[in-house]
C-alpha cells in the first residue's frame, strides 16, 4: 500500500538534497514558462529533462501508477474535448490546413490539429513529472524552515508543511475506507464494470471528507493547545539552509523562463509555426 501513497518518501541522490524552496521554485517557473509558450522544442527539451530527472530520483512505476492512469485519463478527455469543440483550431493557429483525413462534417484530420493537439500533450510530460519530484522528495518540515527563510510567515510555511504531510495519510484513509466498503459487498475492483466502480468511489467521498475534518480539529486543537503562532518567531527542528545546488537550480528556472520568453519574441507569438 505504501508504494501507491504520493508523498515524501526517503531516498538518497541530489534531488532529496535540494531544499524544497528551490525546488518549489523550479517547479513553479519552469511550468510557467511551459504555459506561456507552444514553442514544440521547448516543450520537447522540457519534457525530456523532466523524465530524466524522474529517472534519476529512482521512483518505481507502482509508486506513481494510479496517479498517472488519471492523469494519463484526465489528458486523453482534454485532448477529445478540445478536438471535438475547435477541430480546425489548430489550423487558424498555424494559417494553412493540410489535410490527412477526411472526416465527418467538420471533423478532418490535419496536420496542424495534431500538431497542437500534440503541444498540448507535450505540456503533460513537462509538468505532471515535476509535480510528482517535489512531492516524493521534498521533506515537509525542512520545506516549511526554507519557505521560512526566504521571508515567509512561520504559519503560512507551517500550513503547507501540513498540507504535504497529510497528503499520504488522506490517500491511506481512502484505501482504508475502500477496503471496509470491498469488505461489506461493494465491487471495487477491476472484476466490476466501471460505471459500478465510479459510483463505488464516490460513495468514498463523503466518510473521507468528514474524517479529514476531524482530523484537521484535532490538529488544531492540539496547535492551539501548544499556542502555536503566540510568538512572531520560531525554530525549526529540521532547518535546511540555501546552497549552491539550489541557487543553481534558481538559475536554471530563472533561463528556463527567460528562453521561453524569448522564444515568444523570435516566434512572433505563442505558437512555434513549422510550416512558415
Amino acid at each position: 500500500m505504501a508504494n501507491q501513497l504520493i508523498g515524501y518518501q526517503e531516498g538518497y541522490g541530489f534531488l532529496y538534497r535540494l531544499s524544497g524552496a528551490s525546488k518549489l521554485l523550479f517547479f513553479i517557473l519552469v511550468s510557467v514558462a511551459c504555459m506561456t509558450t507552444y514553442d514544440t522544442r521547448f516543450l520537447i527539451l522540457v519534457s525530456l529533462g523532466s523524465l530524466v530527472l524522474f529517472r534519476l530520483a529512482k521512483i518505481k512505476w507502482q509508486q506513481v501508477s494510479f496517479v498517472m492512469t488519471l492523469v494519463v485519463v484526465f489528458a486523453v478527455l482534454n485532448i477529445i474535448m478540445v478536438y471535438l469543440f475547435a477541430p480546425h483550431y489548430g489550423d487558424k493557429i498555424y494559417g494553412s490546413s493540410s489535410l490527412l483525413l477526411k472526416g465527418i462534417g467538420p471533423y478532418d484530420v490535419t496536420s496542424q490539429e495534431l500538431f497542437y493537439l500534440f503541444n498540448l500533450i507535450l505540456k503533460y510530460f513537462c509538468t505532471v513529472p515535476l509535480a510528482l519530484l517535489f512531492l516524493m522528495t521534498t521533506n515537509p518540515s525542512q520545506f516549511a524552515s526554507s519557505l521560512n527563510q526566504l521571508g515567509l510567515s512561520y504559519k503560512i510555511a507551517y500550513a503547507v508543511s501540513l498540507t504535504l504531510r497529510y497528503i499520504p495519510d488522506v490517500q491511506e484513509e481512502f484505501y482504508t475506507i475502500r477496503r471496509a466498503q470491498e469488505a461489506r459487498g461493494i465491487e471495487l475492483s477491476k472484476k466490476s464494470n466501471l460505471v459500478a466502480r465510479i459510483k463505488g468511489n464516490l460513495q468514498i467521498v463523503t466518510p473521507l471528507i468528514f474524517s479529514s475534518l476531524e482530523r484537521i480539529d484535532t490538529v488544531a486543537t492540539a496547535m492551539e493547545l501548544r499556542r502555536f503562532g503566540k510568538n512572531k518567531r520560531r525554530t525549526w527542528y529540521s532547518k535546511q539552509s540555501l546552497e549552491k545546488s539550489d541557487i543553481v537550480l534558481i538559475i536554471l528556472a530563472l533561463a528556463s523562463l527567460f528562453v521561453s520568453l524569448y522564444l515568444i519574441h523570435l516566434n512572433h507569438g505563442r505558437f512555434y509555426n513549422p510550416w512558415q
